[in-house]
């Protein structure tokens, strides 16, 4: 069959709604002359008469009931279409897909999520938890709205946005407390690290690979006796007297403050980073994404 206008069944529409050439024009804000040209082209393509016409109007004769059945779903499933993306951009409906770390979840990403939800009851939202290469890849696929990362890290294909600042410190349990005390003054010095039994987390995320360049460039190549696949458990088996962790000073606050944890002071101390943001450059947000965006802080360049 040869592509036919959407127009004419528009008109068909109309005409078989309305009974009347004359209303169905007045309806489409057209001409009556209009509407029957339509109609006959629309009956040459179907290769058959869709109205009987008389002098009170028009009906319709077995195959128009028969295509006015499949327009009228065609047409419902249109206004369906168009109320699911105007509920959509309203924020009545959609969804967020967001990838982030376990850590990231925790202790960034989930208070603003629930103040989005808290909003936005009807916006389903999908959270999968990855490292952030990992994070990184499944966006460049489309299957992931927003990343929630550890800078630094680059991707030509991906836009970063910093959100709060991070800072790596080296803590361990109780039992480094007197260590801790003495280093007060004269902090231990990355190359004697060595001395002490170390917990990382595992090759391969961004954390790590952060503290390895870290270690790298002051001489140090970091050698850790245990290698662990999260932030909470570094923290659980430094509180355990396992040995000596970096973890993230923002995360270990309540610990250090109860003494369930001590800072050991080192020299040089690791730099700053962010907490990274990440979309695809060139593809457009959807209306929630785009909302959850900006409950997120983001500290512009000027400013880091």
């Amino acid at each position: 069959m040869n592509e036919i206008n959407m127009e004419w069944y528009r008109t068909f529409y109309w005409t078989a709604r309305m009974g009347s050439l004359s209303r169905a024009a007045e309806q489409l804000h057209i001409t009556q002359p209009a509407i029957s040209h339509t109609l006959k082209q629309l009956e040459q393509a179907l290769g058959g008469p869709l109205f009987f016409r008389s002098a009170k109007g028009v009906s319709l004769t077995a195959e128009g009931e028969v295509v006015l059945q499949y327009v009228e779903q065609a047409f419902n499933l249109i206004a369906s279409g168009e109320k699911r993306i105007s509920d959509m951009r309203n924020l009545d409906d959609g969804e967020i897909r967001i990838g982030a770390g376990d850590t990231l979840s925790k202790h960034y990403l989930l208070p603003f999520l629930e103040k989005f939800h808290n909003q936005y009851p009807n916006i389903r939202i999908h959270v999968t938890n990855q490292t952030t290469p990992e994070t990184l890849q499944l966006l460049k696929e489309g299957k992931m709205d927003i990343g929630i990362v550890n800078l630094p890290v680059e991707d030509r294909k991906i836009e970063f946005k910093q959100s709060l600042p991070q800072q790596d410190c080296l803590v361990g349990g109780k039992v480094y407390a007197e260590l801790s005390r003495r280093l007060q003054q004269q902090p231990l010095a990355l190359e004697q690290l060595h001395e002490y039994p170390l917990i990382m987390l595992e090759p391969g995320g961004s954390t790590r690979q952060f503290l390895d360049r870290y270690a790298t460039a002051g001489g140090v190549q970091l050698k850790p006796e245990l290698e662990l696949g999260s932030m909470d458990l570094l923290i659980q088996f430094a509180m355990s007297g396992f040995g000596l962790a970096f973890v993230t000073r923002n995360y270990v606050e309540q610990e250090l403050a109860r003494g369930e944890l001590v800072e050991i002071p080192l020299t040089p101390a690791p730099p700053e980073r962010h907490i990274g943001i990440a979309i695809l450059r060139g593809v457009p947000l959807t209306s929630a994404s785009k909302r959850f965006m900006t409950l997120l802080p983001i500290v512009h360049k000027a400013e880091a």
